[in-house]
């Protein structure tokens, strides 16, 4: 099931990285901020209680005059829009009621998506209280008055906006259907590999209903399984900013990774790999999808005996954090390879799903222990007692150890390598967590 996606909305100086600051820090958990995804955090995992969701900044905006602060602000609230689930509209309660503000609230009145509108910089409910009526000529809702900076009011619009998260989401898991997000930069090709899956004449099996983001989802059957790949190509920004182009990928990247179980990130060999390819997988590697790297015209490539090798390795060395992802050398013009997209695609599932027996986790934990002494602090050795599988998609371990601070990331890297060498788990990402176990439990 797939997390909703609440975006925040509003003109520049009206506080919107404040808020995201204070809904992504102190109010509420951050599950996880993705490590060099982008210099400025544009997005955060959260929950607020028992509900969770991605919060979206889509701040950064510094234009030169109105018209550009317009048209830009159009574009923000476009991706806004086609993006999210929720979106929190945020105005200046000092600045008051301006025309930029009535334009992007009629855009979003017409969007028909759940808009949660914030009165920011309301320090003082005595003094600024009675301004706060003034938004409701808006006509996008009841203002939520809060004060980003003081943390005041966090509470009620974080109410409000979990009052609009679907309760559909039983439905959502008996689709056993496997979805694939196809993502990576602009013009690598990923809707040309839809349309070469989906054959010349584009045979869609079903278009899905109710497709409410900018990314389409086909349904293709291949060998009698049905497959439902997202395309983010919908990602064609006129924008000429480098940085802006970027942060509306990684908003788009986000919203069709989150929906996916296995995500097909697209390389351009004529380009090889780049950072900002490496910022895509990384989006992809903290969720705990199930990864596929497909090298995209090939075909165009001048190539000796060593070429694969040699670019192979260039990728293993950018995405060095996921080794365990599969890779595939394919051409969307010639169709050479694509085929086997799909016997991957079925490989990464199983692997995905695979449950290790307890008690053959544990024969494989002992052998490593023995094999590699556990690290030790002051005279205080690590003591590995007990290992079991919690969880699938991604496969999920717990450990139970005598202290979580001696467990250093490279012991659990190295009986990660040992659980993949006696079982593959190619393609799928591994989760441990470390558990202490006190002396009347063991």
């Amino acid at each position: 099931m797939s997390k909703p996606i609440v975006a925040i909305v509003g003109r520049p100086n009206v506080g919107k990285s404040t808020l995201f600051n204070a809904l992504a820090g102190e109010n509420i958990s951050i599950v996880k901020d993705t490590p060099g995804v982008t210099r400025d955090r544009i997005y955060a995992d959260c929950t607020w209680l028992d509900k969770k969701f991605t919060l979206i900044d889509t701040g950064g905006i510094e234009p030169d005059s109105k018209d550009i602060i317009l048209s830009q602000m159009r574009e923000q609230a476009e991706i806004a829009i086609a993006t999210a689930d929720v979106i929190v509209f945020i105005v200046d309660v000092r600045q008051g009621l301006v025309d930029a503000d009535s334009k992007v609230a009629d855009m979003l009145r017409r969007s028909r998506k759940p808009v949660v509108l914030v009165v920011n910089k309301v320090d003082s409910f005595a003094k600024y209280g009675n301004d706060v009526y003034e938004f409701y000529n808006l006509g996008i809702g009841e203002p939520v008055p809060v004060s980003a900076a003081s943390r005041l009011g966090i509470g009620d619009l974080l109410e409000e906006v979990c009052r609009h998260f679907s309760d559909d989401a039983e439905g959502e898991e008996e689709d056993e259907r496997p979805r694939i997000a196809i993502v990576g930069k602009p013009n690598v090709g990923k809707s040309s590999i839809i349309n070469r899956l989906t054959g010349e004449n584009r045979v869609i099996v079903s278009d899905i209903a109710g497709t409410t983001r900018d990314a389409i989802d086909t349904s293709i059957v291949h060998n009698g399984t049905e497959y439902v790949f997202i395309d983010t190509a919908g990602l064609r920004r006129k924008n000429k900013i480098k940085e802006e182009l970027e942060r509306y990928s990684i908003i788009r990247t986000v919203a069709a990774v989150e929906r996916a179980d296995i995500v097909v990130i697209v390389i351009d060999a004529t380009e090889g790999v780049t950072e900002q390819d490496a910022k895509i997988a990384g989006i992809a590697h903290d969720r705990g999808k199930g990864m596929i790297i497909a090298v995209n015209k090939w075909d165009a490539i001048e190539k000796n005996d060593k070429t694969i090798y040699e670019f192979t390795k260039k990728i293993k060395d950018t995405l060095s954090f996921m080794p365990y992802a599969e890779m595939l050398f394919i051409s969307a013009v010639t169709g050479q390879r694509l085929e086997k997209l799909y016997d991957l695609i079925d490989m990464v599932r199983e692997n995905q799903n695979l449950r290790v027996a307890t008690g053959v986790l544990n024969e494989i934990m002992t052998e490593a222990v023995a094999l590699q002494q556990p690290p030790s602090d002051k005279g205080k050795r690590l003591k590995l007692y007990y290992i079991t599988q919690v969880a699938v998609k991604p496969p999920t371990f717990v450990i139970f150890v005598n202290d979580k601070e001696l467990m250093h990331f490279s012991y659990t890297r190295y009986i990660e390598n040992k659980i993949r060498e006696a079982f593959g788990f190619r393609g799928t990402s591994l989760r441990f967590i470390i558990r202490e176990r006190t002396g009347k439990e063991r």
